[in-house]
């Protein structure tokens, strides 16, 4: 499987730190955001790795990260996304990377704790469709809401104001490659983007999305109280470490 990290956006809501430099390669404790998600399908066997990012400092990453091979990556990508168009028209710009492989997509401000592994193989012996992550947190109205029922995820639904449950999706996917075939087919929402609840309402009601709920830590760092967050779980983790 290859990995995809999708790290564009403007990152509004941490101005004006954003205002020189993209949000990803903002610290968290002792290392630039991008770290942790390309961490963590490093730690899972991913070995080749598309960054998706845009704005002025698309280029920055490529100093930063270079080659990959620091990292243990045998190859990584770059492309840039024009513009503002969502998540999904980010994750379409892959679909050369992928080859028509299966695929494990992570935002590029995700912290998450769990090794994710088991889920790669797991997925690798999925016939067809999607994984989606969840996690349980208690504000869900700013996430897209799962509803479950009977051991089955049924509806995502974007930030409503009513949840139906507590679990979110957490910026974590794996597809197969039909993802691209849909995202071709998707409306912009009202705010103008390609949504990624869409692409995952769609592998839900055609009955091929499992799930999966993360058990350790996550924080999505897009604004100041979660990076600081973050930061904080970070510094405690590698002091636990030592």
């Amino acid at each position: 499987m290859k990995g995809i990290i999708l790290a564009g956006g403007k990152g509004t809501r941490l101005s004006p730190c954003t205002r020189i430099t993209n949000k990803h390669l903002l610290p968290v404790y002792n290392k630039p955001m991008i770290y942790y998600p390309l961490e963590t399908l490093v730690s899972a066997g991913i070995e080749e790795i598309l960054l998706v990012t845009g704005g002025n400092s698309a280029g920055d990453f490529l100093k930063l990260l270079r080659n990959g091979k620091e990292f243990g990556l045998k190859e990584i990508h770059y492309t840039y996304q024009e513009g503002a168009g969502g998540i999904a028209e980010a994750l379409g710009l892959a679909e050369d990377f992928a080859d028509e492989e299966k695929i494990v997509v992570i935002l590029g401000d995700n912290i998450i704790e769990d090794n994710i592994e088991k889920y790669v193989e797991d997925f690798k012996k999925q016939e067809k469709g999607a994984k989606i992550f969840l996690k349980e947190i208690p504000d869900p109205e700013r996430f897209g809401v799962a509803e479950i029922k009977d051991g089955k995820i049924i509806g995502i639904e974007e930030k409503p104001k009513h949840p139906k449950s507590n679990f979110i999706t957490a910026g974590l996917y794996m597809y197969d490659n039909q993802v691209f075939d849909m995202i071709k087919k998707l409306e912009p929402s009202e705010r103008g983007e390609l949504e990624i609840t869409d692409v995952n309402n769609f592998y839900i009601n055609q009955d091929t999305a499992t799930y999966e709920i993360l058990k350790g830590f996550w924080s999505d760092a897009g604004k100041f109280e979660s990076l600081f967050k973050a930061s904080e779980f970070i510094k405690k983790r590698n002091k636990e470490t030592l």
